[in-house]
């Protein structure tokens, strides 16, 4: 595991821009093309502005193919789409090879069949799906994507999308599972502001049982595991200073 720590959410929003570039250089160079999964939230939102100002011209678009990690049950439309935020700071923005998003606007146990279907169908059928990355944020309660904690798809290990009933928001979210998060050649979570302090000391340095704090089931089998974090966040880290 790389920890990272940066002064300011802008600095972490470049180096993140930074890593991505140059992740997507090494991807398309080895296999021709760079998947990733993206991550709704302010911090990824800052980086997607970064890359679509600054790297527009200096990444191959043209294989990065685009996926992601959660969404709402909501249209594309709708403001709280990760999928509407994607495309208007990113995605629209650069000429990306293909967009696959998951259709909030479906019955929720539909969409997830049918975005796992898709991947299937870009990833081939055999082993697990490999994203080259996976963009990760985290919540105050120590939540990552949409694996919150105490919810059902903590203990799925058979699928790669499920719906993902959130009691506490009295809602229900589409989500990639844990199988799929650790199969990543690479994961990257962009942690800013002191609110998130008290769940990144747990994540990182406390013993917490996972089901309390999700993001402490990602630990990719094989794939890097990257926290690029600002000083607000790392506030209250003890064991890497």
């Amino acid at each position: 595991m790389n920890l990272f720590v940066y002064e300011t959410p802008e600095e972490l929003a470049e180096a993140a821009a930074r890593d991505f570039a140059a992740r997507a250089e090494g991807a398309i160079g080895e296999r021709g093309r760079f998947t990733v999964a993206f991550a709704g939230g302010s911090t990824p939102r800052a980086t997607y502005k970064v890359l679509a100002q600054y790297y527009a011209d200096r990444i191959d678009w043209s294989r990065v193919h685009a996926f992601f990690g959660d969404e709402r049950t909501v249209s594309p439309e709708h403001e709280d789409s990760n999928y509407r935020m994607g495309h208007q700071t990113l995605l629209s923005r650069v000429p990306v090879g293909s967009v696959h998003r998951m259709h909030g606007e479906l019955p929720s146990e539909e969409a997830a069949a049918a975005y796992e279907e898709e991947l299937r169908e870009f990833f081939g059928r055999s082993g697990i799906v490999a994203f080259d990355l996976i963009l990760l944020g985290l919540g105050e309660d120590g939540h990552t994507l949409s694996l919150f904690p105490e919810t059902s798809a903590l203990d799925v290990t058979d699928r790669w999308v499920v719906a993902n009933a959130v009691p506490k928001l009295q809602t229900t979210r589409l989500t990639l599972t844990v199988p799929v998060i650790n199969a990543a050649r690479a994961v990257t979570f962009l942690v800013a502001g002191e609110d998130k302090a008290g769940a990144l000391k747990e994540v990182l340095e406390g013993d917490a049982d996972p089901r309390a704090y999700p993001a402490r089931f990602v630990r990719p089998e094989t794939g890097d595991l990257t926290w690029m974090v600002d000083r607000a966040a790392a506030g209250s880290l003890e064991k890497f200073f």
